[in-house]
């Protein structure tokens, strides 16, 4: 067991009851302070701890790191690409310095008072620059549910599913952090029965629930990376909300797939939960059937048990919990995601993003998009307030949360949130 996974372990930072962030945690990600500065952080309990003042007090000069500029940088892409051994480094150090009998660094008043800043004090930004972004299509459930919604209900999955992690690349550059506001993206759509389009805002705006993974390693074009390398080639995970236009997605999506519908703003949470600090929470995934190629093989568990909430809040009203999946249920594991995805000699950067696709569970209250939930709009949620959902509606907020816990520990991934707004006349 890495040290720093140590359930027995406790900060001298107050950690309140159920946090997301005990100091098991250590995730990473990019604050910005009052005066504008931005400086790769961490937290535990409600405390941000800021990276370049920890360098800054020599406290890893000794870990070998060949770039200590990496801690002053606006995003983590350089001290990303440090690699695997380096981010166990530093998360091993930091939790040293923040253990309960560990004085190094709670002895020196005025040092606590730099290096750490309540959570309320700073603004968290984009950890990353994201050069590339996938989105897989990895999960079963969610695929046959599509698939007996707009196909053949006895042929739900397409013949190639089963055998290949399907996925699509988007645009990176609309990847935002929880809390920006989307308006309401506009397109074409085909109304029932019309037989010619219509320009305006979609009406049937959704979400999915998604997690993605940023990739922690560069390779050159023409080199792969095997399942069996992929997991040192993954920095961590954030929770992502993919949001999706349905009714421009039904329209424009033959024959090359989303376009408009899905390019308009996908919402990931601010700090990225390392894999280490998921290693308690390793499953095995579904039974994979008909067996994959070999490329494809793998031993071991390389699912994660990650429970994944989702709310809806309208505007001046209470949040109602929607649905409640599980990254577990995950039909091909990130593993194979990135396996498949270079086995052709594509290259990837530190930073590049690959979310899951839809995560969906096995029954209905577990499904990951209201596409699903409310079945094409036949069967309405209603919230706390009395009001009801087809989809998504302006002003509404949408609120993800993401955490694995057993009976020793709960990592937490925080919120991702966004409000709709209406669109732009």
């Amino acid at each position: 067991m890495t040290k720093a996974n140590n359930p027995e372990l406790r900060s001298w930072i107050t950690v309140p009851d159920d946090s997301d962030f005990p100091i098991q945690n250590i995730p990473f990600g990019i604050m910005k302070t009052n005066d504008g500065e931005r400086h790769p952080a961490t937290r535990i309990g409600n405390m941000v701890i800021d990276l370049s003042v920890l360098c800054d007090f020599g406290f890893f000069d000794d870990l070998g790191i060949p770039d200590l500029s990496v801690f002053y940088t606006p995003v983590l892409n350089d001290f990303i690409a440090l690699g695997k051994n380096y981010w166990s480094a530093v998360r091993e150090r930091i939790s040293e310095l923040f253990s309960i009998d560990n004085d190094a660094l709670q002895g020196i008043e005025d040092a606590v008072k730099l290096v750490t800043r309540p959570v309320e004090e700073v603004e968290m930004m984009m950890p990353v620059y994201v050069g590339d972004y996938t989105d897989f299509y990895s999960s079963i459930e969610h695929a046959t549910n599509v698939g007996k919604m707009f196909r053949d209900p006895d042929n739900a999955l397409l013949p190639n599913w089963k055998h290949i992690p399907v996925a699509y690349h988007g645009r990176s550059s609309s990847i935002v952090i929880s809390g920006v506001q989307i308006h309401r993206p506009k397109g074409q759509t085909l109304p029932a029965g019309a037989k010619e389009p219509v320009f305006g805002p979609t009406r049937l705006l959704d979400f999915e629930l998604e997690v993605a993974f940023i990739t922690g390693k560069k390779t050159t074009l023409g080199e792969t990376i095997s399942v069996d390398e992929a997991e040192d080639a993954i920095f961590g995970l954030v929770l992502f909300n993919d949001l999706s236009a349905r009714d421009i997605q039904k329209w424009e999506y033959v024959p090359l797939g989303p376009f408009l519908s899905k390019n308009f703003g996908s919402v990931i949470s601010p700090w990225i939960i390392t894999l280490e600090a998921l290693e308690p929470f390793r499953v095995k995934g579904p039974k994979q059937d008909p067996p994959v190629l070999p490329y494809l093989k793998y031993n071991g568990k390389k699912n994660f048990d990650i429970n994944l909430e989702v709310y809806i809040k309208p505007e001046n009203g209470e949040e109602t919990r929607i649905t409640r999946s599980n990254y577990k249920y995950l039909y091909w594991n990130m593993a194979q995601q990135l396996a498949h995805h270079t086995v052709n000699g594509c290259n990837i950067n530190p930073g590049d993003m690959c979310a899951s696709g839809t995560i969906s569970g096995p029954t209905p209250d577990s499904y990951g998009s209201m596409l699903e939930l409310t079945w094409r709009g036949e069967k309405p949620l209603k919230l706390k307030d009395g009001t009801e959902r087809k989809f998504i509606q302006d002003n509404d907020t949408v609120i993800f949360r993401g955490y694995a816990e057993n009976e020793n520990v709960k990592i937490g991934f925080g919120e991702s949130v966004v409000k709709i707004l209406p669109a732009i006349k």
